[in-house]
């Protein structure tokens, strides 16, 4: 763990150490690493959410099975150790599924994402895991005209995609809720909830176990192939190998161009005084975001700090990840700038921890789940930042669509969503892809710019050339 000198308040900030998040206990004992060949019915590679939850459920399912979960450092190094504690029920690509597969099916996909906010909030209340959940929603804010029209916009498209219990807010029933400076209007969902991303994963982990589940820590996958996931330490042969890995999936032989690894970085606060929550309000400790075109994330800690996120350095040449989510000082004071933008009264407030982790993005940004049942390959992800209730989901899916081709069950409602086995195209070479991903980025921080100056009640031309880069538009 690293620290470095803050240029705010009389703290230090700790700059990497994975994240925040493991403050409290520190890095976990690593698990034994695979001790050599081995065989199982289902090999998880990845132990973060999607291959726990994964684990989980198909073990509740079917106790026989012999699962084995591989993971290249320790159960939750990666997104699911570093991410902002949203569990909510957005999901990556549902647009582009209402174009491919009808409204209705969208709205299938949609309905399965609030059932999923509720279900992880279940699931960890009956393994008895204290992850400091408070289900008081997801509120979206807007502080400039061009943001109140995407906010208004937005709204109505989630209200046409089901959510009756969706409201929209003014200026002042906005801050009923929360002051943020300048704030215009407000739109605000039940179905999201404020978490501890860590105390769940360790709790998730140890629920795993306790059924039965092997995991094997410090055992880098190098190669996926069906019936072999192979490791230096060995090879796992299992009729199903189900690849779990987000963020770090460019780093496994042939899948460097399948998944962009987009960095996303945090900064946490010192706890605030009764004072300042007072001066801020946000009661109800809602997940707090903004329409933005380079968004940002927050949430009320349940120790009292602002832990809040956003895009920092999107991207590193050659899908290269970082080691410890150390986080640049420049990024750092973006961060802050966003903070004390929103809540200027906390200007002087000290930022304790800083880090960075990635998340993937395919090339259409759209989430899927899929298995090939020729191959018996399996892999879910590309969640584009809304992974904390879409890998429930996602893990949900796989139990069945591996029952369904074992034999154990026929399809489901979960095999029968729009994103199942949907395919996408790879991302493009080095350098088209750092040249693509870093002008996106600066044309959509550009855009944001011009819209806070200039007052303007439309979206800026420059968002509508960053999302064609993207792929977006």
């Amino acid at each position: 763990m690293s620290s470095e000198n803050g240029t705010h308040g009389a703290q230090a900030t700790v700059n990497g150490g994975i994240s925040f998040w493991y403050a409290d206990d520190g890095i976990p004992t690593a698990r034994e690493p695979l001790p050599g060949d081995a065989s199982a019915d289902v090999v998880i590679v990845g132990g973060g959410y999607t291959g726990l939850w994964t684990a989980y459920y198909l073990k509740k399912a079917a106790p026989f099975l012999r699962i084995t979960v591989l993971e290249q450092k320790f159960c939750g190094y990666g997104a699911s150790g570093r991410n902002g504690g949203w569990l909510y029920n957005g999901i990556a690509g549902r647009d582009r599924y209402a174009k491919l597969h009808g409204h209705d099916a969208a709205v299938r996909l949609q309905e399965a994402m609030n059932d999923t906010v509720t279900e992880v909030i279940r699931a960890a209340a009956e393994e008895d895991i204290d992850a400091d959940i408070h289900h008081g929603g997801v509120l979206e804010i807007a502080y400039t005209p061009a943001q109140l029209a995407r906010l208004k916009a937005f709204h109505a498209a989630e209200v046409a995609y089901g959510e009756k219990d969706r409201t929209l807010h003014g200026a002042r029933e906005t801050a009923e809720r929360v002051r943020v400076f300048g704030a215009v209007g407000s739109t605000w969902t039940p179905h999201g909830a404020r978490l501890h991303p860590v105390k769940l994963l360790k709790g998730l982990a140890a629920a795993v176990e306790e059924l039965g589940v092997t995991i094997h820590e410090s055992t880098p996958v190098t190669e996926i192939k069906p019936k072999h996931a192979v490791t230096p330490y060995g090879t796992v042969r299992a009729p199903y190998i189900l690849r779990c890995t987000e963020g770090f999936t460019a780093s496994l032989k042939g899948q460097r161009r399948t998944w962009l690894p987009m960095n996303s970085s945090m900064i946490a606060t010192e706890p605030l005084s009764p004072a300042q929550w007072e001066s801020i309000g946000w009661e109800g400790r809602e997940t707090l975001g903004d329409m933005a075109h380079a968004y940002m994330y927050a949430q009320r800690t349940a120790d009292g700090r602002i832990a809040l996120g956003g895009r920092g350095i999107p991207y590193r040449y050659g899908s290269r990840t970082d080691n410890d989510g150390r986080t640049q000082p420049a990024t750092i004071e973006a961060l802050r700038a966003i903070l004390t933008r929103f809540f200027p009264q906390l200007a002087s407030v000290a930022v304790t921890h800083a880090w960075s982790g990635v998340l993937g993005v395919p090339r259409d940004w759209c989430a899927t789940v899929t298995l090939d049942r020729a191959t018996g390959l399996g892999w879910a992800g590309g969640y584009v930042g809304s992974g904390v209730a879409t890998t429930n989901l996602a893990a949900r899916t796989l139990r069945d669509l591996v029952q369904q081709d074992s034999g154990q069950s026929g399809p489901t409602d979960l095999t029968t969503l729009p994103w199942v086995n949907h395919k996408v195209r790879k991302w493009e070479p080095e350098p088209f892809r750092w040249l693509g991903v870093h002008g996106m980025y600066a044309t959509y921080n550009a855009a944001d710019h011009r819209e806070l100056t200039t007052h303007t009640t439309t979206d800026s031309r420059l968002a509508k050339a960053a999302n064609r880069i993207a792929g977006r538009a």
